[in-house]
């Protein structure tokens, strides 16, 4: 296999199919933030905006205005981006909505921690591209809101009955070795090394469970063993390949 025609493939495919099609087709002109469900000739079929992905989508081209190329699209089509999201995304205390409609009004309340790292990353990156200090103030506070969180992510929105079947998922150990990544020149040095000691821990020595050569989705919150149930069962391959890239990022960090 010629990975070098390979990786040339993908950077074409990247750069002259994929990014003109969200550029022209996802950004919302009229209201600010990204049309996500679109179809494959870019006609918008729902225009809900999820902050997962409206987080995504400033990351995107945030991270691509930082490490590929200055181009001045890029950095137009994050920020107004970001400040839709500075706007409406949040309930002013940085706690994070999952949805919204089009012009920004709450769907579904913030029960979802992967809207508050979405947003971290966000405006981390943002905050590089364009110097600003008030993007970097919101990657901040929302990092801490999520450290704040971590213990019981989705607080009052629980379904669990407490104390029957304590459990923790694999999910936001997994996000959070890149999230410190990505925010890690915004943060206190030692923060930042006490959450990735953390992360990796939780990752190589609580869910990957070296018997079965597996990293599990869920064990007991009590004492991290394995559950037997439904939950304590799961295994997602998708998270697991995630770990390990992130594993890999830190590794060339260390």
């Amino acid at each position: 296999m010629d990975f070098q025609k390979l990786a040339g493939k993908y950077k074409s495919e990247l750069l002259d199919s994929v990014l003109p099609f969200w550029l022209e087709h996802s950004q919302d002109k009229q209201y600010g933030g990204y049309f996500t469900c679109l179809e494959r000739d870019g006609s918008v079929y729902d225009t809900d905006k999820f902050i997962w992905l409206q987080g995504r989508e400033v990351w995107l081209f945030s991270m691509l205005y930082n490490k590929v190329e200055k181009r001045p699209e890029w950095l137009e089509c994050a920020l107004q981006g970001a400040e839709f999201l500075k706007k409406y995304g949040h309930d002013g205390n940085y706690n994070w909505y999952f949805s919204l409609t089009r012009d920004g009004r709450p769907l579904v309340d913030p029960y979802n921690i992967f809207s508050y790292t979405f947003a971290t990353m966000a405006f981390a990156q943002l905050a590089i591209a364009s110097d600003d200090a008030g993007y970097a103030a919101i990657a901040k506070k929302t990092f801490d809101r999520v450290l704040e969180k971590r213990s019981n992510p989705k607080g009052k929105w629980c379904k669990a009955h407490p104390g029957t079947r304590p459990i923790k998922d694999f999910a936001l150990p997994m996000i959070l070795c890149n999230l410190s990544l990505e925010i890690e020149q915004l943060i206190d040095k030692q923060l930042i090394d006490q959450t990735i000691e953390t992360c990796l821990h939780e990752v190589m020595e609580v869910f990957y469970q070296k018997d079965l050569g597996l990293i599990v989705e869920n064990v007991s919150a009590e004492d991290n063993s394995l559950v037997d149930s439904f939950e304590g069962r799961s295994v997602n391959p998708g998270h697991s390949l995630e770990a390990m890239w992130f594993i890999m990022d830190l590794g060339k960090r260390l």
